[in-house]
């Protein structure tokens, strides 16, 4: 098998884990939001400039990329306050985040509940549980983040971010999540 076809299948049998979950699932790039706005602030690109985060228009999607930008950017306060914008806040995605917000915060058990109301919600939601079984990692719960790391695998997962950085959590690869 050549390089060229080994890439073709990897990125083949990845796209179907994307569409599953639905979510972006890597680790988002930085935008103004976090490199120029300040706390309680997020970047409006039809104005051109940083909006205070309760007055902002933003639409639903720009408000979870935000959220997602913000969360890895350790400014969780003001995630979880673009995610309480969000119209629906039974969305998978919103429950992922306030789930990763949460528990980075210190509130584990909080976000726990999250994963799970994200995991009902949509059962192929694999960041939250690439999330969930980071958390049982930290709990000390290896386990249970196997079990995780089967599922995401199991729904088409392989190859995908979620299952790498799952693995490197089991692996001790990894430390800050």
């Amino acid at each position: 098998m050549t390089i060229r076809l080994a890439a073709a299948l990897l990125v083949a049998t990845a796209l179907p884990a994307f569409a599953a979950g639905g979510l972006d699932e890597t680790p988002p790039t930085p935008t103004p939001t976090t490199t120029e706005c300040p706390e309680g602030q997020v970047f409006d690109t039809d104005q051109n400039e940083c909006v205070v985060i309760q007055d902002s228009q933003l639409d639903d999607d720009t408000l979870y990329r935000a959220a997602r930008e913000l969360a890895y950017a350790d400014r969780l306060d003001d995630a979880v306050a673009v995610l309480a914008l969000m119209s629906d806040q039974g969305d998978s995605r919103v429950l992922t985040y306030m789930g990763y917000t949460h528990r980075r915060m210190g509130r584990v058990q909080e976000g726990m509940d999250y994963y799970a109301a994200a995991l009902t919600a949509d059962p192929d939601n694999l960041l939250a549980r690439a999330y969930l079984g980071m958390a049982h990692v930290l709990g000390d719960d290896p386990a249970a983040a196997w079990v995780q790391l089967a599922e995401i695998q199991t729904r088409g997962g392989r190859g995908t971010w979620p299952e790498q950085a799952l693995q490197d959590a089991l692996n001790g690869t990894i430390r800050d999540y």
